[in-house]
């Protein structure tokens, strides 16, 4: 009676099992068909464990808000003992973990039946999923020769299908919100250290990496956060505490608010026509709604942030390859971008590293400064052009700063995500836009470091006054 999963959040889902008018079982048995009959076109789920997802439905669920919801995890992090990864990569493939992580007991206690992975390009580095290790690009359903972003474009790929309702990433620069951008998607990055690390990882690319999900509705993503926020044991730091939950924050409106509106990027380059008409329709909206915009755009350095943000990436990059590689030839194993890291940090001195995280410290310090009294919110475009075509973002390219950071590469595609993985701050990706050719816009919004209540809140409040969860790809159903 369910229909198709792809006309559903999960928190609807969720109630339905709650109503016992479907079992957690047919929720399984549909989202299964639906990667048989979709993903073939998609290439976004893989390494799917029926099994393990059928025990745990025998040996019965934990009684949590997503209770019988089927859900798929990113193949990259998230380490749990019954779900293998490739970590997007040949020199990872069938990788097996002795223990669960924290960000995976906390998700598999809200209740859900995971059952497989989704497909994320190589170290996480990248605008695009096209590993090798799964035989071929990550295709968007919005038009199969686009992009569905990366790092986490499996996710992203797999709600946009309706395979699931909603399925977990993480994002290190982007790798929520780019694909939610791309797949018509909510994508929501919490403050710094919000959910965490352990015990795999003390801190990810030098605490700007952090987990997330790739939903259909702002409460999906309120109840997940609420259920996987907090400090594991022994973490380095913690996210400020919340005045209240996220879930209750999306139950009201949040106050009048002070918003920046760029329709630039933060140097004030252009960006494509058809995406700062979207900024602008936002911010529209946004004054109809009561809240005061004005137009402008931060004064902090952005261009020292980015290549901070790159020379982090590639040292914890190299570190993780040549430690795995263990000596063997990397040809055949690792792909262009990923040997291109190793290059690039072998030129940079050994105090690199430490002097590109102040760096980032900086950058988080002027981008308060920034906000500090003047606004509450900074809008902007998630990305500065439409989802790029399959292929402009591949790995096979050896130049991994040029990959980065060159002209027309994934700084240019993507110039405002990585900005709040520096500072920390919280930030969402909301699907308001359409390009003329009927594929994904996203709005960017950022609050204050800790303020995610009042971003999740405004969220919300925008999700009502324009719903988006009814318009699907067409191939959701």
């Amino acid at each position: 009676m369910i229909g198709d999963l792809g006309a559903w959040d999960a928190t609807a889902l969720a109630d339905l099992v709650a109503r016992r008018e479907v079992s957690a079982t047919e929720l399984l048995d549909a989202a299964l068909a639906a990667v048989a009959a979709r993903n073939p076109a998609i290439n976004a789920v893989v390494l799917v464990q029926e099994e393990a997802a059928r025990r745990a439905i025998a040996d019965g669920l934990p009684e949590g808000p997503f209770k019988g919801v089927p859900l798929l995890l990113k193949d990259l992090g998230c380490e749990a003992v019954d779900f293998p990864s490739h970590n997007g990569s040949r020199l990872f493939a069938n990788t097996r973990y002795p223990g669960n992580s924290a960000i995976f007991d906390r998700i598999r206690a809200t209740g859900v039946v995971t059952f497989g992975r989704t497909t994320s390009p190589e170290g996480g580095i990248g605008a695009a999923t096209e590993s090798v290790v799964y035989g071929g690009p990550t295709r968007n359903p919005w038009n199969l020769d686009h992009t569905p972003g990366g790092s986490s474009g499996g996710a992203g790929a797999a709600v946009a299908a309706g395979i699931v309702a909603f399925a977990h990433g993480s994002d290190g620069g982007g790798s929520v919100r780019i694909p939610a951008s791309n797949c018509g998607l909510f994508g929501f990055k919490p403050t710094r250290a919000r959910l965490p690390d352990g015990p795999y990882s003390g801190e990810g690319w030098a605490g700007m990496a952090i987990d997330g999900f790739l939903t259909r509705s702002v409460r999906d993503t309120a109840v997940m956060l609420d259920a996987c926020m907090g400090a594991d044991l022994g973490a380095p730091y913690v996210a400020p505490s919340l005045a209240r939950s996220h879930a209750d924050s999306i139950s009201r409106p949040p106050r009048r608010l002070r918003v920046a509106l760029c329709d630039t990027d933060f140097t004030g380059r252009a960006i494509d026509p058809q995406v700062a008409a979207s900024v602008h329709k936002a911010g529209a909206m946004l004054a109809d709604l009561g809240h005061h915009v004005e137009p402008a755009c931060p004064d902090a350095d952005v261009p020292m942030m980015m290549r901070a943000w790159t020379d982090i990436v590639a040292i914890g990059t190299a570190l993780s390859i040549t430690t795995a590689a263990k000596g063997r030839p990397l040809e055949g194993l690792v792909e262009g971008v990923g040997r291109g890291t190793i290059a690039h940090a072998a030129t940079l001195p050994p105090w690199r590293y430490l002097e590109a995280v102040g760096e980032i410290h900086t950058f988080g310090r002027q981008m308060a400064r920034w906000f500090d009294g003047r606004f509450d919110i900074l809008l902007s475009a998630t990305l500065s052009e439409p989802p790029a075509k399959v292929g402009r973002f591949s790995h096979a390219a050896e130049d991994y700063v040029n990959y980065r950071i060159g002209p027309g590469m994934v700084f240019d595609y993507s110039p405002f995500c990585a900005v709040f993985n520096a500072s920390g701050q919280p930030a969402a990706s909301l699907p308001l836009g359409w390009s003329e050719d009927g594929l994904p816009i996203g709005i960017h919004l950022a609050a204050p470091f800790g303020q995610d209540e009042a971003l999740i809140a405004l969220c919300a409040e925008m999700e009502r006054a324009q719903p988006f969860a009814g318009r699907r790809a067409a191939m959701a159903g």
